[in-house]
């Protein structure tokens, strides 16, 4: 594996090209059709190679970077590095793959928190938000919940579509995880109804915030 090259590797990646999955995400942004369970496979047979990685990501391709977000090595990278790989991520998929297995393993993650959250760009902001929900779950020491409650409250309603999805992210953690502001939760979500008709499957969660937060919280307390 040591002599594998970007070629070979995108070759594979190209073998792998379904055109009924690329026709599927390409109606969420994101233009690869890659089965990302042969895409993990391929990862899994790479191993972690740093250097690879950073090729993969430089071709610019949706799958060849997601598949640099499985191989690299998340605390590899300078706080520069992450900044500017996240503005040029592109689509959907790698933006979140790129905040949730790169960044939030990353020792600059809570200082690009606090600049993304306040980034004029909404998706950059969107990175933001999606590592201040993890803080609210894991690490909410130091956080100003009811600040965040105010922000949410004042901007999500006109946020755009994926600034608008990790803001209910994040109220509805705060509402899951933090009974004192459980009540606050709710209310701003019933009255904003973000999402309140978002289709939802058969067996699974709505992300409607007030339904979200009293769902898990009874899965919790039962």
């Amino acid at each position: 594996m040591s002599e594998t090259t970007v070629d070979q590797v995108l070759a594979e990646l190209a073998a792998l090209e379904d055109p009924k999955m690329r026709a599927a995400n390409q109606k969420r942004g994101d233009d690869h059709g890659v089965n990302l369970s042969k895409l993990r496979a391929v990862a899994k047979r790479l191993k972690t190679r740093q250097e690879l990685a950073l090729e993969l990501w430089a071709t610019d391709d949706t799958a060849a970077r997601l598949l640099a977000l499985l191989i690299c090595r998340p605390k590899a990278f300078a706080r520069e590095e992450l900044d500017t790989m996240l503005r040029e991520a592109g689509a959907p998929k790698v933006h979140d793959w790129l905040v949730n297995y790169v960044v939030k393993k990353s020792p600059h993650a809570e200082e690009l928190r606090t600049a993304w959250s306040k980034d004029p760009d909404p998706v950059v902001a969107s990175a933001g938000w999606a590592l201040t929900s993890e803080r609210i779950a894991k690490k909410p020491e130091g956080l100003d919940l009811p600040g965040l409650l105010d922000v949410i409250e004042a901007r999500m309603k006109d946020a755009p579509e994926r600034l608008q999805w990790a803001m209910n992210q994040a109220l509805a953690t705060i509402g899951i995880e933090h009974a004192e502001h459980r009540a606050r939760a709710l209310r701003i979500g019933e009255r904003l109804e973000v999402l309140k008709d978002y289709p939802t499957p058969p067996n699974c969660t709505s992300p409607f915030a007030p339904a979200w937060i009293n769902e898990m919280v009874r899965r919790k307390e039962g």
